[in-house]
């Protein structure tokens, strides 16, 4: 892969990703995104903004870094999208998560147009994203995969082939059912805690000591819920309800029970009716405190 490199989307993460990719590739970055700051930021390393209509014209190799299916599919499937316009021959990696359904149709359709397509979302953090840390998980053939790994390693410590198109975001979609379930968990132990007068601190710095010791208690428990910081340039309420809504049709689909889900998605859709929806995640916390309160009162 030594053309230039297009990469649609830095936002939250895409920025950091695509700042890794220009620092490490050593190939020429062009990137699209509705805002401009990043665009600006993105500059000082090299990267040299574009649309969309650009990248396809002068890159064989594109990325997509988005919020989500829908906004995968327009840019894929849209007026004037990537299907439509892409060269014969490029090679179409998708880090965003979405749905199973749609990145299998998408591999289809960009196999007819004798493209590859691989799904390649991202798990871990957005400080993870900066560090070049990230896991990524990736459907698509055993072909694709090869080719495409060493970009993927300038973003990522971990890479990993989970299968057939789609495999990828099967396995990135349940990783985060399971974060969020853990979520809940600390939330509802930390408030548990409190309630009995127990130090929060020593409760989560106890836990990481025994069986119940897991990344979210050492991140999203200890890093988010004990200081109660819950920034928005981080993975909002709004994209964990839609990477859990994913997770609870793919249950759905199969008749498989998902009640763990179910109650994560109920605690987050509180906080959004709290106002919390723009916030990182882990703030599903103040749900359960305002339904502590509810009943004291």
């Amino acid at each position: 892969m030594t053309d230039s490199i297009g990469f649609i989307g830095v936002g939250t993460m895409g920025e950091p990703m695509c700042r890794n990719l220009v620092r490490k590739s050593g190939l020429p970055v062009l990137a699209a995104d509705r805002n401009r700051a990043p665009l600006e930021r993105l500059s000082v390393d090299g990267v040299k903004a574009a649309s969309i209509k650009e990248i396809v014209s002068e890159c064989r190799t594109i990325l997509l870094s988005l919020p989500g299916g829908k906004e995968v599919e327009q840019v894929c499937l849209g007026d004037g999208g990537l299907i439509a316009t892409v060269q014969l021959g490029s090679t179409v990696i998708d880090l965003s998560t979405a749905p199973i359904s749609l990145a299998r149709r998408l591999y289809a359709e960009f196999e007819g147009r004798s493209c590859a397509f691989a799904d390649a979302p991202v798990a871990r953090t957005r400080q993870a994203a900066i560090d070049g840390t990230l896991s990524i998980m990736v459907g698509g053939t055993a072909d694709t995969f090869g080719r495409i790994e060493p970009l993927l390693r300038h973003m990522a410590s971990e890479v990993t082939h989970c299968g057939d198109a789609g495999a990828g975001q099967a396995v990135k979609i349940l990783n985060n059912m399971i974060l969020f379930q853990t979520g809940v968990a600390l939330a509802e132990a930390l408030s548990i805690a409190r309630a009995y007068g127990v130090d929060g601190k020593v409760l989560f710095e106890t836990l990481t000591k025994g069986s119940a010791d897991s990344f979210a208690l050492r991140n999203h428990g200890m890093k988010a819920m004990l200081p109660g910081a819950f920034p928005e340039r981080a993975f909002s309420t709004v994209y964990a309800l839609k990477d859990l809504g994913y997770a609870i049709e793919m249950a759905e689909e199969r008749g498989v029970p998902a009640l763990g889900a179910d109650v994560a998605r109920e605690l987050m859709e509180r906080a959004r009716e709290l106002g919390h929806d723009k916030e990182y995640w882990p703030v599903l916390i103040r749900a359960i405190e305002d339904a502590t309160r509810q009943k004291k009162s």
